[in-house]
């Protein structure tokens, strides 16, 4: 194996790929990459056997075929290091890969490339074409209510939902719940898909799909969720568990409506959160016509008290909220209004912006 090719196109292909290799692996083989040169043209694979990620690039230098793995770290940092006009050159001699620029020579270790797993290639039963920053878009919306490390995996990760010309993402901790929903362009699936994609895979697309703007290809079975994206493509297994219905934790009593300034509701917030218990986050909110009274304190017996012109005319209420959980929800909207839909002290709130209903936030009440 033998090929050339210039600093400047590898290294953001390495980088994004190597995203899939896992960092504490107990074989080998994960923490390289697979490269491979068939016909002038290179491809590079990265898996932890739960993603996979690769990418073809195109050689424009004489190039001899073949195929191998090495350290996926090492050889990026190496790639990174050179000058970014630079000419890399590759060279498999034996066991070791020589990769040389200019005055710059290194050797790695190697392993076979029979040795590398390969997430099986499944048929895709659902296939849909979407704008990649429509769909990361969708995904930037909810992915921070996902749980990390719950023993009720399924909670670990994101569901995406399709039913007839909708596209839905939704996310919950089991304290929080975030969701969005996409209108696309034609009816793309017979049935209604519901698939959990694990959280790594979550952020290694999410990464993916910031390198371009252009349409990508969304491909779902009953156990991977693939996305094509210019020469890019992703896979990642699916999280096997049933994800809770998340029409039902959506509040339908909420009586009670707050309306307000969603910069200024979110400054209230941190401004509050400076003095509250770190540990369990929680504000205490008093309600009262077109009034909003922030509260926090701490063991330390300090206090902040904030208050905030709102539009509110039901009745006087006091409920409290993880400080945390409400900034986070206001971060995803983005819109200059946003709309607290309130039941009465023990019930959860729902909040959306004020001009339309695509994102809903849903956060439970804290006994303060």
């Amino acid at each position: 194996m033998k090929f050339s090719i210039l600093q400047s196109q590898l290294v953001p292909s390495l980088q994004l790929v190597s995203g899939a290799v896992e960092k504490r692996q107990t074989l080998p083989v994960l923490t390289n990459l697979l490269i491979k040169v068939e016909n002038s043209v290179l491809s590079i694979t990265a898996t932890d056997l739960e993603i996979e990620m690769s990418v073809e690039l195109a050689l424009d230098n004489p190039s001899q075929d073949g195929d191998i793995t090495v350290p996926a770290r090492k050889l990026v940092d190496i790639c990174r290091s050179l000058n970014g006009d630079s000419l890399i050159e590759f060279q498999l001699l034996d066991t070791r890969l020589k990769v040389q620029s200019g005055k710059n020579r290194f050797s790695l270790s190697t392993i076979a490339a029979q040795e590398f797993p390969n997430i099986e290639d499944a048929r895709f039963d659902e296939s849909l074409t979407i704008s990649s920053q429509s769909l990361k878009a969708l995904i930037d919306k909810t992915q921070f209510a996902m749980a990390q490390q719950d023993v009720r995996y399924y909670l670990n990760g994101m569901l995406f939902e399709i039913e007839q010309n909708k596209l839905l993402t939704v996310a919950t901790d089991g304290h929080r719940l975030a969701l969005s929903r996409l209108d696309l362009d034609e009816e793309s699936v017979s049935d209604k898909v519901q698939a959990i994609v694990p959280r790594k895979g979550v952020m290694e697309a999410t990464k993916l799909l910031s390198s371009s703007d252009t349409q990508c290809q969304l491909k779902f079975n009953n156990n991977h969720i693939r996305i094509i994206l210019d020469n890019y493509i992703f896979t990642s297994k699916l999280v096997d568990g049933r994800f809770p219905d998340y029409d039902k934790v959506l509040p339908k009593q909420a009586i009670r409506a707050l309306v307000s300034d969603r910069e200024a509701i979110k400054d209230a917030f941190a401004r509050a959160s400076i003095l509250c218990n770190e540990k369990f986050r929680g504000v205490r909110l008093n309600l009262s016509n077109n009034k909003l009274v922030i509260h926090a304190n701490n063991p330390e017996q300090e206090e902040a008290e904030i208050e905030l012109d709102v539009d509110y005319t039901s009745e006087n209420m006091e409920i409290g909220f993880n400080v945390g959980y409400l900034v986070d929800a206001l971060n995803a909207i983005k819109t200059e209004k946003v709309r607290f839909n309130l039941g009465d002290s023990n019930s959860s709130v729902l909040i959306e912006s004020d001009e339309n209903s695509d994102s809903l936030y849903v956060v439970m009440p804290m006994r303060l």
